[in-house]
């Protein structure tokens, strides 16, 4: 008797979580944890990551791999042969006959770089690599264990690695001008990447930069600052052959753009498993948010006791459907029709009327599109349209 075959349109991605840091930057308020003399950890952590994954695939019922992605946390410092243990447990579990997106975030470090082909041996086929800067007192600011020629010599052994390389840039960092950015930026096309995502810098009150903000030691460029720099971002990419697919990321034509992030704005199932790992199931019918425990230990814990997710919500159409809209609509193609009617909105009266009538969305082909107006306010955009 054969494995039963899946249906189209059923394929799942997978995101893992890998919450280990050589150091924690200011700005971040991920799942992180210092990566110091946790290695009997991580071994276990490994194992409840593939049991894991073993228990939410005999959940779902037969599926095709859609993606992987690994992130954290710093994926590239776990073992390459964890790894591949991952990616074969996935393949086995989720049977696609074609050759899957897998990314990797990166920092580019000397001594993650002597891991790149090992990595690429293991399966791991696009690497996104979290360069930030280009300038080394900005790359201090920012927390980096990494100089801007330590990131330079990185990519240059990335791309000989791999395939599909992309790169993290944050921008709007205190005291940044437009000419300085804009000679950055140029700088950083010249390294050959395919993608980029270009991130403007938040300040969130948990991290170390939220408390010194906080604290009135240093203050975050103006509301006029960043739009400069947002559109100068947009400018210099855009000359350059890139296409913003997506508010934040950026690539050099339709085979560039990354799989797994597509899968996951379209609304699209995807298992998550790690520490803190969010996800979204259909399960029974139903579009089901999980979201996994947060404490590494907790985490092992519960999966060995049949228990990771510490929350496991079924969206009903209308929450769901918000959440199609809320991440399609960072996208170029756009939120679907079907999903906004779900939610009361009309092309011809009400708040999705009037942002059509102001410029800011757009119908195309049976949805609606963010213009270059709204993108830029995509927030205030999103708050009128869904409040």
């Amino acid at each position: 008797m054969t494995d039963p075959v899946p249906d189209p349109g059923t394929d799942v991605a997978l995101y893992v979580h890998w919450p280990y840091c050589a150091r924690i930057c200011p700005y971040c308020d991920f799942n992180v944890v210092r990566d110091r003399g946790r290695g009997q950890e991580q071994a276990a952590l490994v194992e409840a990551i593939l049991r894991d994954m073993e228990a939410q695939a005999a959940l779902t019922g037969p599926r095709r791999l859609a993606s992987i992605f690994f992130g954290g946390g710093t994926p590239s410092l776990m073992a390459p042969g964890a790894v591949a243990a991952v990616i074969e447990r996935a393949h086995a579990l989720f049977p696609v006959a074609g050759p899957v997106e897998i990314s990797l975030e990166a920092n580019p470090t000397d001594a993650e770089a002597d891991r790149f082909a090992a990595l690429a041996a293991a399966g791991v086929n696009r690497l996104s690599m979290g360069v930030q800067a280009l300038d080394d007192a900005a790359l201090a600011f920012l927390g980096r264990n990494h100089s801007a020629d330590e990131a330079r010599r990185a990519v240059s052994v990335a791309g000989r690695a791999f395939g599909r390389l992309s790169i993290d840039l944050i921008y709007a960092r205190p005291g940044q001008t437009v000419r300085g950015w804009t000679a950055e930026l140029t700088e950083a096309l010249e390294l050959g990447f395919e993608h980029i995502s270009p991130y403007q810098l938040t300040i969130e009150p948990a991290t170390a930069f939220g408390r010194a903000v906080a604290r009135g030691v240093w203050t975050p460029p103006d509301e006029d600052a960043g739009a400069a720099l947002y559109e100068t971002t947009q400018a210099v990419l855009e000359t350059a052959g890139f296409e913003a697919y997506e508010v934040s990321n950026h690539a050099r034509g339709v085979a560039a753009r990354s799989t797994h992030n597509l899968h996951v704005w379209r609304g699209d199932d995807y298992v998550g498993v790690g520490p803190g790992a969010h996800g979204r199931l259909t399960l029974e019918g139903v579009r089901t948010a999980t979201v996994a425990h947060r404490g590494i230990a907790t985490y092992i814990a519960g999966v060995e006791a049949g228990a990771p997710w510490v929350e496991r919500v079924g969206q009903d159409p209308g929450a769901a459907a918000e959440e199609r809209v809320l991440l399609g609509l960072r996208t170029v193609e756009g939120a679907g029709v079907a999903d906004l009617s779900t939610l009361d909105r009309s092309v011809e009266q009400g708040p999705l009327a009037e942002l059509i009538d102001g410029g800011f969305l757009q119908p195309k082909g049976g949805r609606i599109i963010a213009t270059a107006r709204g993108r830029p306010v995509l927030d205030s955009v999103l708050k009128a349209l869904l409040v």
